[in-house]
Formats: structure tokens, C-alpha cells, sequence
């Protein structure tokens, strides 16, 4: 990626590691427990109204829409705001899911036909060592299952990066915005169902104002202005390009829970935590991704002799589009052959 979009990424990084301290804050308000269904369905009717009165819907199917927002919208947070309310601390969470990163390299190889590489298995298996290892810390200080549901939320994102990989819609917050009316509704009618009438209307009657501000800001920044880059992301370059970046988001989440909250992480799940990460950033750092013949020839014929042979080496790693090295190869031959036309051609042109 360039420059800017660099520092895009890095900065959907930072809101979305404050956004799990942010979501603390809201479900415990003043010692008062929300809902947490109720509380994301909250979010998701501020990202939804009023801008998609004045946001286009984008050029993609209602299938890939409803797809984004019952995985990367309503189910991820669903979860984890479900995980978050029964004990899973913020700083935690903030790490654990990004285990969405592995998850998206086993579902893109199966929905995507996108091989991994091997050194993106190792980082899988890496990965799992370290949630197995996190398990086991957090099991022996606090149950389990908070654990076990943001691995769930996980899935769900997972799930949606590759919808949204695959949908490669042009407007990234008008994917946001329209996909977000999927998650108002049927979580606020589930969330009648588990919590009863009783404890919905006396939330709503009696919102804190730090419950306002966390879903302001979760409404705001981590979903219109996160997820509207994100989306935009994901359409213009391969996955991994931009997957990378979620690495800064625990560091920014344990370091503000840390600050804000208190937290400190045990040695075990410290230890888990950075195996994980280690995992993350051996799937997504070391694979090679294939350049396509087709652009090769067009950049060769564009730039000359000079450029081609630099481009074939250029390390663009894919989430599941790992190369092996005869494809590596069989690339770089490809790069060269097409500026040496480029190059025998180019007095001609002038």
C-alpha cells in the first residue's frame, strides 16, 4: 500500500483498540449492566440513521450486503459484546479476536480457493499454540467461556473479510452503512427475548451517559470511519496487505485498558498473547502473493526494461495466495521477459 493508505490502516488500528475500552465503559456505566444485544443494536442504529438517507447503496449484491452485516456486523459484536458483558476483559478481547486473522486464511482457502502458504499454516498452528495457551491461563483465574465466545466473534469477522474481499464494493462506508441495517432489528427483538421487556425499557429509560458516549463513539469512529476505510481497504488490495495493520490493535487495546481500566494480563496469558501474535504475523507477513501475468506485461510495457525485473521479487502477500517457489519463478521470468519487450520497444515509441 502507499503512504496514506498506510496510515489509514494504522489509524483504523488505533480507533478500534480504543473501541473495546470504549464498550467497557458502556456496558458497566455507573455499576449499571446493559444488554449487550440491546446495546449493539444501540450502535448499529446510529451507523445506520440518518446516513443512508444521503449514502448511495453500493455497487454490490444484497447477498454480499446481508452477508457483511450478519457476519461482520451482527455477529461479531453480537459476541463480543456478550463475551465482554460476562467477564472477558477489554484489553483480552482486544487480542484474542485477533485470531479473526488465522480464521481468514482457513476460510478464504476453502471459499476462496486460495492455497496458504506453508508459512502461513506454521502461523495457524502458531496461533492455535497461543490460544491454547491463553485458555489455560485464563481457565485457571476466570471461566472460560468468555474466551470460547470471542473466539466465535472471531469466526464472524473472519466470515465477513472474506464477503467483503469478495464483494470488492467500491464504497467501503456505503458497505458499512447498508449492511449495518441488518443488525438493529433482529437484535433488539433477541435481546427482548433473553433480557424480557421488563429490563430492555428500563435500560432505554434510563441510559447513562456514558452509555451514550461509548455508542457515539463505537457508532462513529470504529464503524463509519473504521469500517468505511477498512471495507475500502479490503476492495483495493489483497487481504493481507491490509489484515497486517490489526496487529496494532492489541497493543493499542491492552495498553488503553491497561491505563483506563486497570488491567493487567497474566504471565500465562501474556505469554499465550504473544505467541498468538507471533502466529498472526508469520501468517500474514511472509507469504508471497502471485503477480498476475497480465499485470506484469502491462507494467513492463508501461515503465520499460528497468521496472519489471524490480516488481517480480515485490513481496505482496495474500492470505491464502502463498507462492511456492516455482511460481516464484516462473514470475520473476515472466517479469523480466515482459521489459525486455517493453525495453526493445520503447525507441519506437519515442
Amino acid at each position: 500500500m502507499n503512504l496514506r493508505h498506510s496510515l489509514l490502516a494504522a489509524l483504523v488500528a488505533v480507533l478500534w483498540g480504543l473501541n473495546f475500552v470504549a464498550i467497557d465503559f458502556g456496558l458497566h456505566a455507573n455499576g449499571r449492566e446493559v444488554s449487550p444485544l440491546l446495546f449493539v443494536a444501540m450502535r448499529f442504529l446510529l451507523v445506520v440513521f440518518p446516513w443512508i438517507f444521503f449514502i448511495r447503496k453500493p455497487d454490490v449484491s444484497w447477498k454480499a450486503i446481508i452477508g457483511v452485516g450478519v457476519f461482520m456486523s451482527a455477529g461479531q459484536f453480537g459476541l463480543l459484546y456478550l463475551a465482554m458483558a460476562l467477564g472477558m476483559p477489554a484489553g483480552l478481547a482486544s487480542l484474542v479476536l485477533q485470531a479473526q486473522v488465522l480464521l481468514t486464511v482457513l476460510l478464504a482457502a476453502g471459499f476462496l480457493r486460495e492455497r496458504p502458504s506453508r508459512s502461513q499454516l506454521a502461523g495457524v498452528v502458531l496461533g492455535v499454540a497461543g490460544l491454547a495457551v491463553v485458555a489455560v491461563g485464563r481457565s485457571a483465574v476466570a471461566p472460560v467461556l468468555p474466551l470460547i465466545i470471542v473466539l466465535g466473534a472471531a469466526l464472524s469477522w473472519a466470515a465477513g473479510n472474506v464477503i467483503a474481499r469478495q464483494a470488492k464494493a467500491a464504497s467501503g462506508l456505503g458497505l458499512v452503512v447498508w449492511s449495518g441495517a441488518v443488525v438493529p432489528l433482529p437484535l433488539a427483538g433477541l435481546s427482548l427475548l433473553v433480557d424480557g421487556p421488563d429490563a430492555v425499557f428500563g435500560t432505554l429509560a434510563d441510559l447513562q451517559p456514558a452509555t451514550i458516549l461509548s455508542a457515539l463513539y463505537t457508532a462513529i469512529f470504529a464503524s463509519l470511519v473504521g469500517y468505511g476505510i477498512w471495507n475500502r481497504l479490503l476492495a483495493s488490495y489483497p487481504s493481507s496487505a491490509v489484515v497486517p495493520f490489526t496487529l496494532l490493535v492489541p497493543v493499542v487495546g491492552m495498553s488503553a485498558a491497561w491505563l483506563a481500566l486497570g488491567e493487567v494480563p497474566t504471565p500465562a496469558e501474556l505469554a499465550g498473547g504473544l505467541l498468538l501474535l507471533g502466529g498472526v504475523a508469520t501468517a500474514v507477513l511472509t507469504g508471497r502473493g502471485r503477480l498476475n501475468q497480465r499485470q506484469v506485461l502491462r507494467l513492463g510495457q508501461r515503465r520499460g526494461a528497468g521496472l519489471a525485473p524490480v516488481l517480480a521479487p515485490v513481496l505482496v502477500p495474500g492470505l491464502g495466495a502463498g507462492l511456492r517457489t516455482g511460481e516464484a519463478d516462473d514470475d520473476g521470468r515472466l517479469a523480466a521477459e515482459a521489459g525486455i519487450r517493453a525495453g526493445a520497444r520503447e525507441p519506437d515509441a519515442r
